[in-house]
């Protein structure tokens, strides 16, 4: 299986990795390794996380406060959020219209 980001994920994803480095060094690095392991986790098993309403799964990140919500669309993992799991619930579910 394959996957892939939408593009408003991406930006997250990076802008989080940013954020953490910039208040200790080394922090956005661990972060971004603990999403690449959450994806990893995802890719061995896709269909592991139960399907929420909407068609959408969701894996909470072990330590940082993220959580990785994807679709499955055939052979790809389409990763619509690297959200926080504390702030706007829900807030990129319009991302998903049509996916």
């Amino acid at each position: 299986m394959n996957y892939e980001f939408l593009a408003e994920a991406r930006d997250e994803f990076w802008e989080a990795a940013l954020y953490y480095e910039s208040k200790e060094k080394g922090l956005g690095v661990r972060f971004r390794a603990e999403i690449s392991h959450v994806i990893k986790s995802i890719l061995a098993d896709p269909y592991l996380w139960r399907e929420r309403a909407g068609g959408y799964r969701r894996v909470n990140c072990p330590v940082f406060p993220y959580y990785v919500a994807y679709f499955i669309r055939k052979e790809t993992m389409l990763i619509a959020a690297v959200a926080h799991g504390h702030r706007k619930p829900g807030y990129w579910k319009e991302r998903i219209a049509g996916t």
